[in-house]
């Protein structure tokens, strides 16, 4: 047994010991700056060669990578939910539209890790997913507010925003610290292309049950989809 760690017959729910939670703090730390650098590809061995502490450690404080994705990026999905509501309280619907996108892109553009993460679901992730949730939820009221402005062309669809995270992650992974503004472009591109008069109609909306699928990580397909886990 790795020392720091709980003893593996230590009752449920028991504090850790000191050096137990400075381990976890150092696993989370690493994994911050391995998932920002590299995306959620990084393996958990990567994090904890980062971290300084055996596999077998890494695993007994985060037994899936949904549990520590969690405990990493929880804090980054509240400042997305937050803009949300920012977005929200903006008194030009269509503005505060643009400004949630803008906001949105530049999170996914500043770490890799949660670029993927507004690309991907992870049902074991209760807070992570718990905001995620409430961010849609808002993002729908803040979708219906810029259509009756008539900025917003009607047939903007919630999964929308989901392509455009996942077309914003594509270019920040592919750009990266060569030509790393190159989403503000793309993004700007997007943004005009919500607003109306529109060009012509849109292809369906893909339908959501899909896209969540396609949100899942490998070794989630066999997840039930809750009605609450709308993509965002």
């Amino acid at each position: 047994m790795t020392p720091g760690d709980q003893h593996p017959d230590a009752p449920a729910g028991q504090p850790l010991r000191s050096d137990a939670e400075r381990n976890r703090e150092r696993i989370v730390a690493a994994a911050r700056t391995v998932f920002a650098r590299d995306g959620l590809n990084a393996s958990m061995a990567s994090v904890a060669r980062e971290a300084g502490v055996g596999i077998a450690t890494m695993f007994r404080r985060f037994p899936t990578k949904a549990e520590l994705v969690d405990a990493v990026f929880v804090d980054r999905m509240d400042a997305y939910a937050d803009a949300v509501t920012a977005a929200l309280a903006d008194p030009d619907p269509w503005h505060g539209f643009v400004g949630y996108i803008e906001s949105a892109c530049a999170m996914q553009a500043a770490d890799y890790g949660f670029a993927d993460v507004l690309t991907a679901t992870f049902p074991a992730a209760k807070a992570l997913e718990r905001r995620r949730n409430e961010a849609y939820e808002g993002m729908v009221e803040l979708i219906g507010r810029a259509k009756d402005t008539g900025r917003l062309r009607d047939d903007f669809d919630p999964s929308d925003l989901v392509l455009v995270h996942m077309a914003n992650a594509g270019v920040v992974n592919a750009t990266g610290d060569a030509a790393p503004d190159a989403w503000r472009r793309v993004v700007a591109l997007l943004i005009q292309s919500f607003e109306t008069p529109a060009r012509g109609p849109l292809p369906a909306s893909p339908d959501h049950a899909a896209l969540y699928k396609a949100m899942l990580r490998p070794g989630q397909a066999g997840a039930a989809t809750p009605e609450s886990s709308a993509p965002s």
